[in-house]
């Protein structure tokens, strides 16, 4: 069997949401619950599975991305104009809080390997505005990914150092501790797994590894185990800070962030954590841009890449993250705003990516199935459940 047929945009999504967000929400959830909260990583992979699923299908079948597609179902009328605006302020204000989030990241790594320089921000957005304005960042954007997988494997070592409470982890399995700051945790959890501009980006780059009208069944199987690789590695991330309870009360700085790998790598825990950091962080500050700039162009139609119209969109992004990062909040505090953000903003993407993958005019043969629509239902439902619960305790 040739595997490497199987790495595709799959493989490079689920590189994209173990970034700076999973490593902060992923050890927070684990020095502050240990491994209670392990059930809402799952139910996040089960959803990014379901969700991915039908954004590949999506892209495969129409060789069109969702922005495309929502523009073509809503052609004309009152209903074109709500969905424009809802998708476009659900992917600029999302995408920007990812961005923002993104750069905090990258200044944590460098923070970690250099010290501490207030301006940090306006290097690595310097490099991301050159990357993408002149294009030339896929191969740095590879090299990035391989760094964020070194260290994701850094964590499965870890784990398996540490000895884990075996009983505790399939304790962590159902779902419990549903307190106001753990249901915060939850959706942090949910928001930087299940990413809400993946599903632009997936069905946008589907039609260019997949172009064979008998490929779904390999599209599936890259979907699944790309997810379930992903969604491990958070897993593992969880274990590694959940065995840590006791040595850190509270993570509120890079050093926090090393201080799980230290039984296997010692005072070198912090270089490998500052690359992997600056690694995840600027190579999701590219994607986050890029992924509203798509999906733009996708819904007004645009064909030029380079036009400006599409420039203004990424670089607009670009610029509500620095100026995000540059107020002054501490990078922690962005990030897990910035997954938190997004959660809530799940259902509304996910709801028109439902629609479209129901309509026989857009998917043909490929509209989903009963069970589909059952699992899709569920996962959008359970998502506007704690975002609804987490708003109600937040605000009475």
């Amino acid at each position: 069997m040739n595997f490497r047929k199987y790495f595709g945009p799959s493989t490079l999504i689920a590189a994209a949401f173990i970034g700076p967000g999973t490593i902060t929400t992923c050890t927070i959830a684990g020095v502050k619950t240990g491994y209670t909260l392990i059930w809402a990583m799952v139910f996040s992979i089960f959803a990014t599975m379901i969700l991915q699923e039908m954004s590949a299908r999506l892209g495969y079948t129409t060789q069109k991305g969702l922005g495309e597609a929502i523009s073509s179902k809503y052609e004309k009328g009152i209903k074109r104009v709500i969905a424009l605006i809802l998708v476009i302020s659900a992917i600029m204000i999302g995408n920007a809080a990812y961005e923002a989030g993104n750069l905090s990241g990258g200044i944590l790594g460098l923070e970690l390997t250099f010290g501490s320089f207030k301006y940090w921000v306006l290097l690595l957005g310097g490099i991301s505005f050159l990357l993408l304005y002149f294009g030339k960042y896929k191969w740095i954007e590879k090299f990035l990914i391989t760094l964020v997988i070194i260290m994701s494997l850094s964590f499965l070592l870890t784990a398996i150092m540490v000895k884990p409470n075996i009983s505790e982890i399939f304790k962590g399995l159902i779902p419990s501790n549903l307190s106001k700051e753990n249901l915060l945790l939850i959706l942090g959890l949910i928001g930087t797994t299940v990413v809400p501009y993946n599903l632009f980006l997936h069905a946008s780059t589907i039609s260019k590894k997949w172009k064979s009208t008998d490929q779904l069944r390999d599209i599936r199987i890259e979907n699944n185990v790309s997810i379930l690789f992903g969604g491990l590695i958070s897993i593992l991330i969880i274990i590694t800070a959940g065995s840590q309870i006791g040595n850190i009360t509270e993570v509120s700085s890079a050093k926090d962030l090393a201080i799980q790998l230290q039984p296997l790598f010692g005072d070198s825990a912090k270089i490998l954590m500052g690359i992997g950091l600056l690694a995840a962080g600027l190579s999701s500050a590219l994607t986050a841009p890029l992924a509203a700039a798509y999906a733009a162009k996708g819904l007004f139609g645009w064909e030029d890449e380079k036009s400006f119209k599409f420039r203004a969109v990424w670089i607009s992004v670009l610029v509500i993250g620095i100026g995000f990062s540059l107020v002054g909040f501490k990078s922690i505090t962005i990030i897990k705003f910035a997954q938190i953000a997004n959660a809530l903003l799940l259902p509304l993407i996910a709801l028109f990516l439902l629609s479209i993958c129901n309509d026989p005019k857009i998917m043909g043969q490929h509209v989903n199935s009963k069970t589909k629509n059952i699992l899709s239902f569920i996962v959008i439902l359970i998502t506007v459940s704690i975002s609804l619960k987490t708003l109600f305790l937040l605000f009475t």
